[in-house]
Formats: C-alpha cells, sequence, structure tokens
C-alpha cells in the first residue's frame, strides 16, 4: 500500500483514503469515550461551533482540551474521560489539532481517526475497505509531533504486513515534547496517567470511522475482522 505522511498545512484535497492522527491526545480520548459507552463523537472546528451544536442539542455533552471553563463538560484527557459514564450520549469534540485535521479531509472517501490504542484495529479496517494508498495525517505540530509520527509509520509497517514490536515506537511518543508537556504540567486539563494511556497499544479493538450526518462530521466506532 502507497502512504505519504502530511500535516495539516500538507493537505490539498487529493486525499482519497486518509488516517487523521492525534496521539496525545485528541483520538486517545476519543477512543475511550467510546470504550465508556458514547454513541458518536461530533467534531467541531472550534469553540463556538461547539458551543452553537450544545445549544441545539441540550443532552449532549461538549469536551474540548485545556483546562475546564462553562459551558463545557468534558475535559480532552483519556485519564478523566475513562472515568466517566457516557452510555448512549453524544459528545462533540473539540481540539486544537486532531478535530481540526479530521475536518481538513472530511471529504475524502474514507477518513479515519487513529491513535496508539486504535492502531491495529485502523490497520485492519484499511485492508477491508482494500484502500491502494492512504495519506496519514499527523496533527500535531503542524505535522512534526514526535508521537504522531511514530503512529504513522507504526501504522504503516502494520499495512506493509509486517509483525513487529510496538516498543519502539511507543518509546518516540513517551519521550516527545508532548509526552514531557503532560508530565510537567504545562498543559492544562491532564490527567497523571494521561501518557501511558496514550502509549498502550490496540487497547480497543475498534478503528474510528468519519461520516456527515445532517451536515455535521461525526465520529463513529467500526468493528473490524479479527487479527490477521
Amino acid at each position: 500500500m502507497d502512504s505519504r505522511v502530511v500535516g495539516i498545512p500538507g493537505v490539498d484535497g487529493t486525499e482519497q483514503v486518509a488516517v487523521v492522527i492525534d496521539v496525545m491526545r485528541a483520538f486517545t480520548t476519543a477512543a475511550w469515550a467510546f470504550h465508556r459507552g458514547a454513541e458518536k463523537i461530533v467534531l467541531a472546528a472550534d469553540a463556538g461551533e461547539a458551543l452553537a451544536i450544545k445549544a441545539s442539542h441540550p443532552g449532549w455533552l461538549a469536551l474540548k482540551d485545556g483546562a475546564p471553563v462553562r459551558g463545557f463538560d468534558l475535559v480532552n484527557s483519556p485519564g478523566l474521560i475513562r472515568e466517566a459514564d457516557l452510555a448512549g450520549r453524544t459528545v462533540i469534540q473539540k481540539t486544537t489539532a486532531g478535530t481540526v485535521g479530521a475536518l481538513a479531509v472530511v471529504e475524502a472517501k474514507l477518513v479515519l481517526c487513529a491513535s496508539f490504542v486504535v492502531a491495529g484495529a485502523t490497520a485492519r479496517a484499511l485492508a477491508d475497505a482494500g484502500a491502494e494508498s492512504v495519506t496519514f495525517v499527523a496533527t500535531g505540530e503542524d505535522g512534526r509531533a514526535a508521537e504522531d509520527l511514530a503512529c504513522a509509520a507504526y501504522l504503516d509497517r502494520l499495512l506493509a504486513g509486517d509483525h513487529l514490536d510496538a516498543g519502539p515506537y511507543l518509546d518516540r511518543a513517551r519521550t516527545s515534547p508532548a509526552a514531557d508537556d503532560l508530565r510537567s504540567g504545562r498543559r492544562r486539563g491532564a490527567h497523571p496517567t494521561d501518557v501511558e494511556l496514550c502509549v498502550e497499544v490496540d487497547r480497543f479493538d475498534f478503528a474510528m470511522k468519519v461520516g456527515i450526518d445532517d451536515g455535521m462530521a461525526v465520529l463513529r466506532p467500526l468493528r473490524t475482522g479479527p487479527s490477521r
């Protein structure tokens, strides 16, 4: 399978199959939200759009990165989300990089959102779809985030059919500047377990697929076939 890696500024509209990667923390948090029972996640471009969507759907929960603020119910932290009861709920997610990256490629034929916790299922979903080429969108730091590049490299090797040790890829993420920021408290709205939750590989057995519902970009879990 042919592949390329771009940052959000490198998205050019030619993407047919895209995997949008945000390891720390948007798409690790999203996976945990589904594990905790969320039915779907609506992806918002900015805080204003997230709050407008919530105003039109009072039962939905709004989530953003950073410190808690008025109007938002949840924080973009896997360590915090894993304690939440989200059974049957709809979450509106707005983050600095992850949701922006997903919206940038939303017109592609197939868009998956990924992190290490759903890596194997993401690779299986691409194989099940018969994808011949894929664009990995590394969302952090305009495509330079070490943890996102490590996840893209790991997925690329999986798609090549390699049986590999995830350890070196996880170590790159664990020692990344983003991980250091989380551990040091420089990123607000963090939980002490966030880094280690972000470097679990194949914690969940589903991929996460973006679709359009009523004009909104919506993320849902996608069950895949068994591991090959």
